[in-house]
């Protein structure tokens, strides 16, 4: 079901079963395979490909180009970047072992969870099975081996935690005032974490290896004195 207040460009493809909610706009050329669900109020640029079954939420910016495969969930207010690739196959193979082309019978999707706020740069590739966590920040043509953290801002290939980050997007900084680093060693004897554009308050939780907000911001998003 398309909601009537939906804006769907005539040249985007949409297959059966498709839902889409109020709000969201589709681009061109975008192709949304059978059994798909988009939310209320996302944005789905030029060139994207949703497979079938693939699940986002509401307020979901996905850029130009991206590809999103079957098993994927993408949670409220996620931003996915021009070029990301989301797969679902750990062992891909176009033919089984006696030489057949393979089918979906023929191998096992390997789910990945984009949770609530996370941003995945532009070109990133995350592997098939690895959740990115909330509000984590994956950098600009990272490749995605493993879980990353909520908070989490990971990079290179293989992406590697490199600091944490805000739920408004800027950079958390410790007790010193310099951007947190991402050594865990370093949170068992000062675990606090500030944002220094909105002043929310974070504790860095050892048994997990990732932070619990402990403040919420002392100013309004979007207003400064």
């Amino acid at each position: 079901m398309i909601d009537p207040s939906a804006r769907v460009h005539a040249s985007a493809d949409l297959e059966a079963d498709v839902t889409v909610g109020s709000g969201t706009s589709i681009w061109h050329r975008a192709q949304i395979r059978t059994g798909a669900t988009i939310g209320c109020e996302c944005v789905i640029g030029r060139d994207v490909f949703i497979d079938e079954g693939v699940s986002l939420g509401d307020r979901v910016k996905v850029q130009n180009g991206a590809l999103i495969y079957h098993g994927v969930t993408v949670s409220d207010a996620v931003f996915i970047g021009p070029g990301v690739i989301l797969t679902n196959d750990r062992h891909p193979r176009a033919v089984t072992a006696t030489g057949r082309l393979a089918r979906d019978a023929d191998w096992t999707v390997s789910p990945i969870l984009i949770a609530e706020g996370a941003s995945i740069g532009a070109g990133a590739i995350v592997v098939a099975g690895c959740d990115v966590g909330r509000y984590a920040m994956v950098g600009a043509g990272a490749v995605v081996t493993h879980e990353v953290p909520a908070h989490a801002i990971v990079a290179g290939n293989p992406a590697r935690c490199i600091g944490w980050i805000c739920v408004c997007g800027q950079r958390l900084i410790d007790s010193t005032g310099h951007p947190a680093p991402a050594t865990r060693e370093r949170y068992a004897r000062d675990p606090e974490l500030t944002c220094p554009a909105c002043d929310r308050r974070y504790a860095f939780s050892g048994e997990e290896g990732t932070l619990h907000e402990r403040q919420g911001p002392a100013v309004a998003q979007g207003v400064r004195p």
